[in-house]
């Protein structure tokens, strides 16, 4: 069992298979899975300045889409679970997202929560599509943001 560790992260590797690595990993980050797919795309973007924008766009759409698989994931447990048993909190929380609608999920680039949103979106029904739309803007300003300010304004924090 302990080989398929090294052929996994061989698979992964950055400089040899780049782009693809970088859509698997922002892909799975976007699911419930506790992970960060930046530095995967700061890596790369580290490696060749020249992929800035199809490393950005790969992970966005990555992140969209696992984003969207988060969504289904929502909706279908909703769809098994039936009734939430309701705290002030809770309530509070859903009243809030089902008062901003799809419009929400812009903030599912937010660490910790960002991933949930999108399951609770589909927990509440919300129009899949613009849900989607919103995921994509969002998590689009949140790679160029992280990713430009990484490479040129603080530069000097990531060398060695």
């Amino acid at each position: 069992m302990d080989h398929w560790i090294p052929a996994m992260l061989a698979a992964l590797a950055l400089p040899t298979v780049g782009l693809p690595a970088v859509f698997v990993i922002a892909l799975v980050s976007a699911t419930l899975l506790p992970m960060g797919s930046e530095p995967a795309v700061l890596a790369l973007v580290k490696l060749n300045e020249s992929l800035f924008w199809p490393a950005v766009l790969v992970a966005t759409a990555g992140n969209t889409i696992g984003g969207a698989i988060t969504w289904w994931m929502g909706y279908g447990a909703e769809r098994v679970y039936e009734r939430v048993a309701q705290k002030p909190a809770q309530a509070r929380a859903l009243a809030w997202l089902q008062r901003f609608g799809a419009r929400a999920c812009l903030l599912s680039w937010l660490p910790i929560v960002g991933d949930p949103l999108c399951a609770v979106a589909g927990w509440l029904k919300l129009p899949f599509w613009p849900c989607v739309l919103y995921m994509a803007v969002g998590k689009l300003a949140r790679y160029i943001t992280m990713t430009a300010v990484l490479l040129w304004i603080w530069p000097g924090q990531l060398t060695p």
